[in-house]
């Protein structure tokens, strides 16, 4: 004997509605919007003359954060200490993580090293890296014969 809700929906139809959301919960994305890949949450921006890398890094020193380039590639390595709690006190809830991170990712030219400069305000990272000379574009004028 088969299945029929007085309704008129079928069991299979909420089945494959049901497998559908938790298809989309388990792909990574909420929303609509991509789920960040790791930590700290990173920003980027590109424009002529380099790039902008943001990162919030809520509770971090930045004596433990150490950024690298090499060629085109920008990492960003560091620790975020954990809370200290006054004796006698537990936690209810934790989720802020704590421990080393590192994210590495390729920009999409070469970056001039020797001056890239970081700063570190109210829990956000932010690096501007000026793009190589020899990687800018460059406007070639037109010459008439």
């Amino acid at each position: 004997m088969l299945y029929r809700p007085s309704f008129g929906l079928s069991p299979w139809r909420e089945m494959e509605r049901l497998r559908r959301e938790m298809n989309r919960l388990l792909s990574g994305h909420v929303s609509g919007a991509a789920v960040a890949p790791g930590f700290p949450a990173m920003n980027v921006w590109t424009n002529e003359d380099g790039a902008v890398v943001t990162a919030e890094l809520p509770g971090a020193d930045p004596k433990d954060i150490d950024i690298s380039v090499n060629n085109d590639t920008l990492t960003v390595t560091g620790c975020r200490q954990p809370q200290e709690l006054p004796e006698g006190n537990t936690y209810h809830r934790r989720e802020r993580g704590c421990g080393r991170f590192s994210r590495s990712f390729q920009l999409p030219f070469q970056v001039e090293a020797g001056k890239v400069s970081a700063a570190f305000e109210r829990g956000v990272l932010q690096i501007t890296l000026p793009r190589a000379e020899a990687d800018k574009p460059r406007k070639i004028a037109v010459k008439t014969a």
